[in-house]
């Protein structure tokens, strides 16, 4: 009897260690007077909200050349802080010119006014509506944010988002905005073979119910902020920017020069881009070589 009981335990604890992988962790509620982000994780058919530690060094004057997109954001921001209504914003354009880090430092700017940031993946959105309802009875204000949102064909997570956006039944509360990026206007991919059905009638086009299917998403953003590749000049004006906020960090002396500016501008052109993460990414690469040869 002794020797089946322990067979039976020893059989039990192994069918718990590979069942335990499977549960979903345990979940604190979170203090979102001292938490300021969260990311919505998901582990099988569980969903949760994990809190984040928020690096609080960008600001919004750190972003340089985009002052219409900050202005036009922190305008609709301001207003969705103080309860007023705002327009849920599609961030779109080329890579690296600051969409992603706009909202960041937005986040800094508002916290002390009850602003909160939750991350959701895209191939988390699916969960959007259950996001949105848990956050609705809390005091403070939320901006759902989605970075490089986009979507392939045949994809339906999509309407989804439309749903919570705009048009479903059940609205969303007032304390939850939407911010998005994505490198696509119409977050969507679109192919040659959608325009195969347009046809012309008394001069009209009418184009095709998918061309519209995914207009439709888009539309549901009320504001829509651009982003452009930057020009060599306005390249050469963030690294200085970034040279300058680094270098003091780090206690490391500089001087503009053109032997500098040419060494900038072969780092963008390995890179076949110009654009504020090139910059930042070459201000830290030159300063830690600095700092490198000067300690040897």
């Amino acid at each position: 009897m002794q020797v089946s009981l322990t067979a039976f335990l020893e059989r039990a604890g192994l069918l718990l260690d590979r069942l335990e992988p499977m549960l979903p962790p345990r979940v604190c509620a979170i203090d979102w007077q001292s938490c300021l982000a969260a990311r919505w994780q998901r582990q099988g058919a569980h969903g949760w909200l994990k809190p984040l530690r928020v690096d609080s060094g960008l600001q919004l004057d750190d972003l340089l050349g985009i002052e219409r997109q900050r202005d036009l954001l922190l305008a609709n921001t301001r207003q969705f802080v103080a309860g007023m209504p705002a327009n849920h914003a599609l961030l779109w354009g080329a890579r690296g010119t600051g969409k992603s880090s706009l909202v960041r430092a937005l986040l800094m700017r508002f916290a002390g006014q009850g602003l909160r940031l939750i991350e959701i993946e895209r191939d988390r959105l699916v969960d959007l509506p259950q996001v949105v309802e848990s956050l609705g009875a809390l005091p403070q204000r939320f901006v759902l944010f989605c970075d490089d949102l986009s979507f392939d064909a045949g994809e339906a997570d999509f309407r989804v988002l439309k749903s919570v956006l705009d048009g479903s039944l059940e609205c969303a509360p007032d304390n939850v905005l939407l911010y998005a990026t994505s490198n696509r206007r119409h977050l969507l991919a679109e192919k040659q073979s959608d325009n195969e059905n347009w046809q012309r009638v008394d001069e009209e086009l009418h184009p095709s119910e998918a061309v519209e299917d995914r207009i439709a998403l888009s539309d549901r953003f009320g504001l829509w902020l651009s982003f452009y590749p930057f020009s060599q000049d306005h390249y050469l004006a963030v690294v200085r920017h970034w040279l300058g906020q680094i270098a003091e960090a780090a206690n490391c002396s500089w001087q503009w020069s053109e032997e500098l500016e040419k060494a900038a501008l072969r780092w963008a052109l390995g890179r076949g881009n110009r654009n504020g993460r090139c910059a930042q990414q070459f201000a830290r690469h030159w300063v830690g070589m600095q700092l490198l040869q000067a300690g040897g």
